[in-house]
């Protein structure tokens, strides 16, 4: 049986953790960062998680995660 392979954009974009759950970085902190507020920056800077309904999807874009 061959191996399968990763989907190379995830892999790029999503980390599985300890207790199996994906996570992802929130987009809109990379740049224009002087017209958006501290609250909202706080709110970005914190990992996005994939919800429980997509976990087999992602399961198939990174068999090896």
């Amino acid at each position: 049986m061959p191996k399968m392979k990763t989907h190379s954009g995830a892999k790029k974009r999503f980390t599985k953790t300890g207790t199996g759950k994906f996570v992802f970085q929130k987009s809109g902190r990379r740049h224009l960062l002087r017209t958006k507020g501290p609250a909202r920056l706080r709110r970005l800077r914190r990992k996005g998680v994939i919800p429980s309904s997509l976990e087999e999807r992602m399961k198939t874009l990174l068999p090896y995660a």
